[in-house]
């Protein structure tokens, strides 16, 4: 082999192994030995108060990284240079923020300067799943923080309750997320809540027909129209899953086998007519473990979309500003 070959190879090693060695599960060992500790403290205190915590934590980990990446973005909030993703449409019911600041607070205590609001997002989410009888995975850590938002972005990006399988199959792949990953990753809406103009459209008049959506089951359909009246307040809050709301399990893929999926793009994933996902659904419900395994490969995946690492960005001292704004 040549010289130049022999340079080639080292230099393309050089960069695999680089392009794998960004993020690392024990980024924090040596700098915030405490991190761990502290992340599941605040969590589990916020959870005895608010049953619903744990969804919205993992959520708002999901609404950051299909914008710009895994970068915390979102948590920006409106400054004279940032126009901010919490207002974006997709956004404006999101919640936990104030979780994500006490987590930050404790840990400039702690380790100040050190772990991002990157990270911090990942690692709420993890807690929030196994707190609810989820799987556990290796977090990979190293992120660094934004220092710009994508308000534009957020609004056209982050898939829609109200899209169908076809766009949200694209939405997932422009992030490197596959089929699996989208089976996968919608399984969180095993537990949490979402307000009635998310879904009302499938009660009375779904795609301007007149009539419900023909996919929901009619007892579900009954029962969801008594909690979201044609008239009635479109923030009223009903189960994501209406058989175990609050336990991280795998009963969301049984209930859109029986026509009681939630979300126009939960059911879709199931009622499409020859969709791909409609194996993984049946799997997923057959096999808890194999959706537990599935979740936690399909989060490392979504929390390696495009993450600030080395000297990008910065570690924000809190996360709802740039650093001296």
């Amino acid at each position: 082999m040549s010289s130049s070959s022999v340079l080639l190879v080292t230099f393309i090693g050089f960069l695999f192994c680089v392009s794998n060695a960004q993020l690392d599960s024990t980024f924090y060992d040596n700098t915030c030995p405490n991190l761990y500790r502290i992340v599941d403290r605040v969590i589990w205190s916020a959870m005895l108060s608010d049953a619903r915590i744990g969804a919205s934590l993992l959520r708002l980990h999901f609404l950051d990284c299909f914008v710009n990446g895994c970068d915390a973005s979102l948590l920006l909030d409106d400054s004279s240079s940032i126009q901010s993703e919490k207002n974006a449409g997709p956004n404006v019911d999101a919640r936990g923020f104030d979780v994500v600041d006490t987590i930050k607070t404790t840990l400039e205590d702690a380790c100040p300067g050190v772990v991002s609001c990157a990270d911090i997002l990942a690692l709420a989410a993890h807690t929030s799943v196994v707190l609810a009888g989820g799987p556990s995975w290796n977090v990979l850590l190293g992120r660094r923080d934004s220092t710009t938002a994508n308000q534009a972005g957020a609004n056209t990006l982050i898939p829609s309750p109200f899209e169908g399988l076809t766009n949200i199959t694209a939405k997932f792949s422009a992030v490197g997320l596959n089929t699996n990953d989208l089976v996968a990753l919608s399984g969180a809406h095993t537990f949490g809540r979402a307000q009635c103009r998310t879904f009302s459209n499938r009660l009375f008049n779904f795609s301007g027909t007149g009539n419900p959506d023909q996919t929901l089951a009619s007892s579900y359909l009954a029962a969801l129209r008594q909690r979201c009246p044609q008239n009635g307040s479109g923030s009223t809050l009903a189960n994501l899953d209406f058989t175990s709301p609050n336990n991280f399990d795998n009963n969301y893929f049984s209930n859109l086998q029986n026509n009681q999926g939630l979300l126009q793009s939960d059911q879709e994933l199931f009622s499409t007519t020859g969709a791909a996902t409609i194996a993984i659904v049946n799997n997923f419900a057959n096999n808890r473990a194999a959706f537990f395994h599935s979740f936690a490969v399909s989060m490392t995946n979504m929390g390696n979309i495009s993450p600030l690492t080395g000297s990008s960005g910065e570690i924000r001292s809190d996360c709802k500003k740039v650093n001296g704004s």
